[in-house]
Formats: structure tokens, C-alpha cells, sequence
């Protein structure tokens, strides 16, 4: 038996039953349209909920709540098995399953096991994946005595609530940046001297090498940034998660180190730093310096006032086949050149908050990825019960 709750409550029973057992399993349905708004009123103030995480899962607002007790809901589609804790009135909507207690437990005891196992469920890969009723319902759920269940609850919602509390600040520290930053960057017109981006950079698009040319693609030390880069590695970058061959350089030139990609269509206004030479995909602008500019700039404040350019971007975009980035205005965007030794005052402060808000080894995100680990390392050590009654 767990030892935790060995020395706590010594030796007890647990019993396993299906979900089907347990739990009512709903099917989510479809909103009459007459009974659905996209904003919340006063009579529209019933949440829809949908397969989304977290606020994603607010489909919109409605006048009469389908499921009025306290449950507990999983994704049947896309974000397949995600469980959320439901405490309030609410609609869900198909992609939706919803499972209401129908005997005595602790639901949130429940909340916390399902999480171990949402990512267990064997759903067809034929057509769209979808997880139905009869995939979850033989699932077993084990249930010691509800004292237990009421401590399991309390030591991880300890956890939680330590990691929320760690999200906020993050937050708050991310808007704090966010302001000091316009704020440090923002120059009145007779303040500084003004050039048009297209005057100050060079502008090349990125492209990808024919995947159908195996030798593009093998033993290739190039980096090749996609966006996928960004979001795993951060916005300054040495290395790539792809790299290609010399045989797949267009005329021979990569774009040079000290470049700053920028996405102008599908991710548009995403942007990052690149420190060596490379090669990017065809969703990125590269930006690098021209030679007369390249003592007048600090390349790291161009880093952060391409925070500014692609607010800019996301605001400045034609529709044909999909959306992209007006390029004709993009190369008139304004850039301003303050005096060197003042960019690399503004650099030394906005380094300071990106590492407290944004670093992958330090500052709070650091600390809350640790905090997630340690949560869900005892999570599932207080959830582990053996088959048999007692060990």
C-alpha cells in the first residue's frame, strides 16, 4: 500500500469499479442556435464548453445549462482525454463526454485519478479519432475509504494551488515586462532619427529545400528555423531542430548570423533571433542588417522592437488564399535609431525581465515546470493502489 497513506491512516481497503459504475457518461450535444451567443449577457450567462484547455474550452454563452451538478468532463475529440474539474452550471457541446457521480466519492479525488490516466485511452486512428462512451466505461477506477480520498485531495490541491499561485505572478511579471518594455521603447518623432525597415535591413524570404531530394535532408549541419523552433527553444537561437545539407543553398548563401526572422504569414508577428548563419522555412521574412547600418544598431534592441513590428503585423494583414502580412507597409514600418550607448541601456533592462519572465532554465518558468514535476510525481504515487484489496 502507498506509504503515505500507510502511515496516515495504516492499512485499509480499496475497492476497483468500472467508470460505467460510478459515473452517468453523457455525450455533449448541440446547442439550438436561437439559445447561443458568442458574448456573455445578461441572459446568456451559462458557459459552453467545448474540447478546448483551459480558457480555450469556452465555446460560448447560452440561457439553460444542460449538466447543473458537479462533474467532471473529457475531450472525445482533438485534446483526446483531457479532464477538467466542473463545479458550476454548464453546456456541453460533442466534442464533449461528461461524467456525473452516481454513488458517494470525493469528485475531485476522481478529478485528480482520471488525470493519470487521460492519455490511456485507445481510440481508432480510422477517420476523425473520437473516444465514445464504450471506450471509457470498463476503465477502473480505484476507491479507498472517503477519509482517504478527502487527504489525497488536500495534499495535491496544496500543489496546485502552489503552482497557481506561481502562474499568476508569472503573469503579472509578463504584463509588467510587456509595459516597460513599449514604455522603453517608445520615441518621440524629433527624439530620435527615423528609417524605413526597408532602408535599414535587408529582406530575404525563406523557402524550404525539395523534401523529395533525399541528399537535402542528409548528414546536413545547416540550420533550417521553423516556427516549431520558437516554440520549443525560446526567441534567440543557435541551433535548429532541422538541419539541411550545403547541396540544398540557394546560390550558395545562407542568411547571416544576427538575423531576426520574423513570421509575415500563418504565425504572423512570431519573431526570433538567429546567432549563426542559417537557412529558414518559407513562413519567415529574414531581416539582417545592412553593412552601413550595422555600427548604428544594437542587434538585441532590434530583437525587442520587433516585439512592436509584430504587434504591427498582426494588425496589417491581406486576405487572398490565406492570410499574410501587408509587405509593402511592413518594408515603411518606422524604426528608430537612438544613440548606441542608449540601446544597450534599454537591452540590459529588458534582458533582466525577459529571463525572469520568459528563461526555460531559470526565473518562474523554471520554477513552475518544477512544480508541475514534483505534483505530478506524488499525484501518482498517492494514486497508485494496488489490484488486490489490501498489500
Amino acid at each position: 500500500m502507498n506509504k503515505i497513506l500507510k502511515k496516515l491512516f495504516g492499512d485499509f481497503k480499496v475497492e476497483w469499479k468500472k467508470l460505467g459504475e460510478v459515473f452517468d457518461i453523457i455525450a455533449g450535444g448541440d446547442v439550438p442556435k436561437k439559445a447561443l451567443s458568442k458574448e456573455k449577457n445578461n441572459e446568456y450567462n451559462i458557459p459552453i464548453l467545448s474540447n478546448g484547455i483551459g480558457d480555450k474550452a469556452l465555446y460560448g454563452w447560452t440561457n439553460k445549462a444542460k449538466i447543473t451538478k458537479p462533474s467532471l468532463t473529457i475531450s472525445a475529440r482533438g485534446t483526446i482525454g483531457w479532464t477538467s474539474y466542473q463545479e458550476k452550471p454548464f453546456f456541453p457541446i460533442v466534442r464533449l463526454l461528461v461524467l456525473i457521480p452516481k454513488i458517494k466519492l470525493n469528485l475531485k479525488y476522481a478529478y485528480y485519478f482520471m488525470k493519470t490516466i487521460e492519455k490511456n485511452y485507445n481510440v481508432s486512428k480510422n477517420g476523425i479519432p473520437q473516444l465514445t462512451k464504450p471506450m471509457i466505461k470498463d476503465k477502473l477506477i480505484p476507491l479507498p475509504p472517503l477519509e482517504v480520498q478527502r487527504e489525497i485531495v488536500k495534499i495535491l490541491d496544496n500543489f496546485t494551488e502552489l503552482t497557481a499561485e506561481l502562474t499568476a505572478e508569472l503573469t503579472a511579471r509578463k504584463k509588467q515586462y510587456e509595459y516597460y518594455r513599449d514604455m522603453l521603447l517608445t520615441f518621440n518623432d524629433d527624439e530620435v532619427e527615423w528609417k524605413k525597415l526597408g532602408e535599414v535591413f535587408n529582406l530575404k524570404n525563406g523557402y524550404t529545400p525539395s523534401k523529395r531530394n533525399r541528399k537535402y535532408w542528409t548528414n546536413g549541419d545547416i540550420p533550417w528555423f521553423r516556427m516549431d523552433d520558437i516554440r520549443t527553444n525560446g526567441r534567440i537561437l543557435d541551433n535548429a531542430l532541422q538541419t539541411v545539407s550545403e547541396s540544398a543553398v540557394k546560390g550558395g548563401k545562407l542568411f547571416p548570423a544576427n538575423s531576426i526572422i520574423i513570421a509575415t504569414s500563418a504565425t504572423i508577428g512570431e519573431h526570433a533571433l538567429i546567432t549563426v548563419p542559417y537557412l529558414s522555412n518559407q513562413r519567415f521574412t529574414n531581416l539582417s542588417l545592412k553593412e552601413k547600418y550595422q555600427n548604428k544598431f544594437d542587434i538585441k534592441f532590434l530583437f525587442y522592437y520587433s516585439f512592436l513590428l509584430g504587434e504591427w503585423c498582426k494588425n496589417n494583414t491581406t486576405m487572398s488564399s490565406f492570410a499574410s502580412v501587408d509587405m509593402n507597409g511592413f518594408r515603411n514600418f518606422k524604426i528608430p535609431i537612438p544613440p548606441i550607448e542608449k540601446q544597450k541601456e534599454i537591452v540590459a533592462i529588458l534582458d533582466k525581465f525577459d529571463t525572469l519572465t520568459n528563461s526555460i532554465s531559470e526565473g518562474l518558468p523554471k520554477e513552475i515546470e518544477l512544480r508541475v514535476k514534483q505534483y505530478e510525481y506524488y499525484r501518482d504515487k498517492l494514486l497508485s493502489f494496488p489490484k488486490e484489496n489490501n498489500e
